[in-house]
């Protein structure tokens, strides 16, 4: 029981970590979108005559994606080294408590 309970309470943050490491690109995917929405909506108005206004629109939209992206390979190098902490402290654990007795 004591194994379990600590291997849940080592093991409890992982989930959430994987679930925002892959959230990361889709927000950042939103943001591009966001962006893009207003660069139109900018040509729209202007009537889009003005290529180099337009192209740094584009340019600052697309920074969101490249953010989350970042954000994600990071988050995935992260993920993978506190995973191997926990499976490393989990098999100490073990260790410790079979040796013990």
């Amino acid at each position: 029981k004591t194994i379990s309970q600590l291997t849940m309470r080592l093991n409890g943050s992982i989930p959430i970590i994987q679930s925002l490491v892959a959230l990361c690109p889709l927000l950042g995917l939103m943001g591009t979108v966001t962006g893009m929405i207003e660069v139109f909506n900018i040509m729209a108005v202007t009537g889009g005559g003005d290529a180099k206004s337009m192209a740094g629109g584009v340019s600052k939209a697309t920074i969101p994606t490249m953010a989350g992206m970042g954000a994600a390979l990071s988050g995935g190098f992260i993920n993978t080294y506190i995973k191997s902490i926990a499976e490393r402290e989990n098999e100490l654990l073990e260790d410790h408590l079979t040796t013990d007795h």
